[in-house]
This record gives structure tokens, sequence and C-alpha cells, in this order.
């Protein structure tokens, strides 16, 4: 049963990739002769087209999925069961994550490499560009902020995933100026990083490296921070998008030996959790729509196809495949973390944690890697954390820029990392954490509403991206809504401020968009 229905899933994604992806590709046209910003405005630091469309596609697979395509669907299994959070998954990639990251990607390549934040003050009005930058701005430092926190709670209570985590750094950049300043050919260079890259994996087990000091949190925080800064200010073809290419490496190995397991053997759904309405997280609506995040969408998401990718993008041919393609693989992802838990754990007890559940769903899956399956899935989650962590920072950075309005790299990083950084030490982030995820969705439904009012202004099908936004904007409205309700009965005012703000800025945003085509018909 376990083989058919996973199969079943692979049919249904391919099938939409090549049905809707085409279909919503035909909308916006692709030009093949099209240039694009990573030429039109080369800079050599955040502007430089990518060597090839595979290392672009690992960059931008490896940012987007982050923890939140493993954490989400753990949690929605445990709380909710595996038959409503499959059929999520599966919808919300296909019909409203993929058509988001596309539109996204396209209309930052078609503005010239511009962020949404950007774009919203050309097509909505100034105050909504305005308005959407802050809201984008706070999202992300928190992103920052979290994900520094994971990454070191990771190497104190996983320390044999700091060797290969931190060593993939030097070997980023090693491979970076390889095939970028030696003009080492890309294939050469890949073999050879993923030859140092699984020499790290193995040293890192035998070698678990810890920090015998009285605040080790602190210090590798310290660490962490310092290594998104410079990530931030270095050209992004030296450091960032090697190490990201490399780590998307650990993705499809982890996808592939998964999908080997679950093929191979089959697994009796008979006693996995089928479905719950209500759980300790909250009810399934609108709850569970807001927990699985990146596997079905996820703001964040418009902001590295806005942020990154489209800088990096040398052809329009290839959006398709990195900004629609790369949703559905990590929709297959989410599937897969999904059906590891729900198949390969058995009698999951209340307490177990979801990095542990899906460790040791994923060793049991892949239990022909010889007990590497546990640490190996750890490696992957914690390679992830990375990624987000230093394009997110990247990306603050740009942020910075344009609502502050200068063009010093190094200040708008240094106020990143300090904001970043007060929230992650002081562990205020952990407060604001609950309403993370709803804020996350809300970016994604305002990003959807900006691609109509996009699609619109040149008389193209703008209900691709005005459904999906409707629908989005609703749960997350209704979830917000929700916590508020929660937060001022537990008398957790700050929390409940900072919730009616985000209800009021959206409102505005909202408010401020005029759904008008425009007189002219140039090219979009």
């Amino acid at each position: 049963m376990s083989i058919f229905l996973f199969c079943s899933v692979i049919l249904i994604l391919v099938a939409g990739y090549y049905g809707y992806g085409r279909y919503i590709a035909g909308i916006v046209g692709i030009d093949k002769k099209a240039k694009t910003p990573s030429s039109t405005h080369y800079d050599g630091i955040d502007y430089v087209p990518a060597k090839n469309p595979l290392m672009l596609f690992g960059h931008h697979f490896a940012s987007i999925a982050g923890a939140g395509p493993i954490v989400g669907p753990v949690l929605a299994y445990l709380n909710w069961g595996w038959l409503p959070a499959l059929i999520w998954i599966i919808l919300g990639s296909l019909f409203i994550g993929g058509v988001h990251d596309f539109l996204a990607l396209v209309i930052s390549v078609r503005e010239g490499g511009k962020t949404l934040g950007a774009i919203t003050e050309k097509y909505v009005s100034r105050r909504a560009s305005k308005m959407f930058l802050i809201f984008l701005w706070f999202a992300l430092l928190l992103v920052v902020a979290v994900f520094a926190s994971l990454c070191a709670k990771s190497f104190i209570s996983q320390p044999q995933v700091v060797i290969p985590s931190l060593g993939m750094i030097p070997v980023a950049l090693i491979i970076g100026v390889a095939i970028y300043r030696l003009r080492m050919k890309t294939l050469w260079a890949t073999i050879l990083g993923l030859i140092i890259l699984t020499i790290l994996i193995v040293l890192g087990n035998v070698f678990p490296f810890s920090l015998n000091t009285a605040d080790p949190y602190r210090i590798w925080m310290i660490v962490l921070f310092i290594y998104a800064f410079i990530a931030s200010v270095l050209p992004v073809h030296i450091l960032l998008q090697p190490r990201d290419y490399l780590s998307s490496f650990l993705l499809f190995f982890g996808i592939a030996v998964a999908t080997i397991g679950l093929l191979i053997k089959p697994y009796s759904v008979s006693g996995a959790k089928l479905f719950v309405a209500h759980a300790p997280l909250g009810p399934l609506f609108p709850v569970m729509f807001i927990t699985i995040a990146c596997g079905a969408i996820s703001g964040f998401h418009s902001l590295v196809s806005s942020g990154t990718t489209s800088k990096q993008i040398t052809s329009e041919t290839h959006i398709k495949p990195i900004g629609y393609g790369a949703m559905i693989v990590e929709g297959l992802l989410a599937t897969i973390v999904l059906f590891c838990v729900a198949f390969g754990v058995k009698n999951v007890s209340p307490g177990l944690s979801t990095i542990n559940a899906f460790s040791i769903g994923f060793s049991q899956i892949t239990y022909f890697l010889g007990g590497y399956g546990q640490v190996i899935a750890l490696i992957i989650l914690n390679a992830f954390i990375l990624t987000t962590l230093d394009t997110a920072t990247r990306i603050t950075r740009f942020l910075t820029q344009e609502l502050f309005g200068f063009d010093n790299k190094w200040v708008a990083t240094a106020i990143v990392v300090f904001c970043a950084g007060y929230l992650g030490f002081s562990g205020g982030w952990e407060r604001l954490w609950p309403i993370f995820g709803a804020s996350n969705q809300l970016v994604a439904a305002l990003a959807l509403i900006v691609a109509a009012s996009w699609l619109l202004s040149f008389k193209k099908n703008h209900t691709i991206a005005l459904i999906p936004a409707i629908a989005m904007l609703g749960i997350t409205i209704f979830a917000l809504g929700a916590q508020a309700i929660t937060f001022l009965r537990t008398a957790d005012y700050l929390l409940f401020g900072i919730t009616l703000v985000l209800l009021l800025m959206s409102g505005m945003i909202v408010s401020e968009c005029r759904m008008k085509p425009r007189a002219d018909s140039r090219r979009m």
C-alpha cells in the first residue's frame, strides 16, 4: 500500500509540473532571447550569471528548503495524521506554492532583479511598498535569529554534525574560486567538492566536536553570525552559491535513498495515524495549513526568488525548472518526510521531538545504509538550516538598503547581524515564534497579491495568482485572529500587540491594491 501511495504522489507531482507548470509559463510567456539582470546589471557581487542552471537550481533549492519541509510535515503528522497533510502538500505545492515561487522569480527577472518590496511600489503603491518592506524586514530578522539559534543548538546536541557543517564553508570557497577564477570544469569541481564532503561526514561521525566551555551556545552564535556577515558581503558566486549547490546534493542524496527505501520495501499504513480533526496545536483548519509551511507554500520562497536567484539566472528558459520545479521537488521532500515518520516510526511517543522523529524514521526507511541513516538525516537538516541562515542574511541586507536608502553593504549587513543577534542572544525570538508561521504565510499571500496586480497590469490571466492569494489571506488572517484571542486570554500583551500590527499592516497593503489593467500593452 505504501509503495502504491508513494508512486501515485510522484506521478501527480510530475504531471503537475509538465501540465500546470507549462500552463502558467504560457501565460507570462518565456522569451529565450531576452537578457536577464545577471548580464544587464552585472556587478560581480550580487548580479553574477550562474555557471550553469544546475548550480543555480542547487542554490535556490537549498535556500528555500531550510528546515521547513522537514519540521512542518512531522508536526502535521503528529497532530493531524498523514492524510490531510499529504493532500495539502500535493495541492499546495502544485497550485499555490509553485505558482507563488514561479511568479516571484519571473517578475523579479522582468523588473531588473528587484525585490518584491521594490516591485510593489511600481505595481501597487509607494505606501504599500514601504509597509511591505518593513513587514518583510522584521520577518527576515526573525528568520536569521531563529535559524542561527537552531544551528547553534544542533551543534551542541549533535556534535557529529559540526565538522561537515562548518567544513563545507572552506570547501565551498575552494569550489567557487576553482569554477569562476581558475575556470575549472563544473563537473570536476563538483566531484572534488562531493568527495571532500563525504570525507567530512565520515570524520564528523568518528570525531564529534564539542566545545568544552561554560556557555557553548554563545560561542557558536558568535561564530554563526560572523559567518552570516561574511556570506552576505562576499560575491555571491564565491561562497553562497557553491555552498548551497553542494548542500543540495545532500538533499538529493537523502531524497534518492529514501525513495529507494520506500519503493523496495512495503510498509503498512494501518498502524499510522490517518486523520485527527483537533490536536494539541489547534484545529486542523487553519493551523495545519500554517504548520506545514514550506512543504506547500512559504513566503520566504518569494524573497529568495526575487532576492538572490533572479540576480543569477542566465536565461528565461530556466525560470520554470528553477522557480516552479524546485517547489515541486520540495513537495516531494515533504512527502518523503511525512512517510518516514508515518510509516517508518512505530508507536510514536508524545514526547518525541520533531527532529528525532524525522531522524529515526529516515534511518528506518534507509535501513540499507548500515546505521548511517540517522546521522545523515541530522546533517541534511543542519546543512539546510545554514543555507537558510546565509541566504536570509543577504536578502535582509538588500531590504535594509532599499528601506533606508543607502548603498553601503557593510553597514547594511552590520545592522542586520546586530538586530538579529540581539533577538538570538536575548531569546526574544522564542516568544515571537508562535506567530512566525502565520506571518510567513501572510508574506506569501501578499506576494501573490502583488503578482496578481502585475499580471493584471499587462492584461494577463491574474486569477492564477489572485485565487491562491485570497485562499492564503483567509487562512493567515483566521490563524492570526485566533492567536490574537489566545494571547489576549493569557495576558501576553506583547504578542497580542504584534499580532494586531501584522493584521493592520496586511489590511493596509491589501487596501492599496488597485486591480486595474494598464492602458498600454507593452511587453511584460
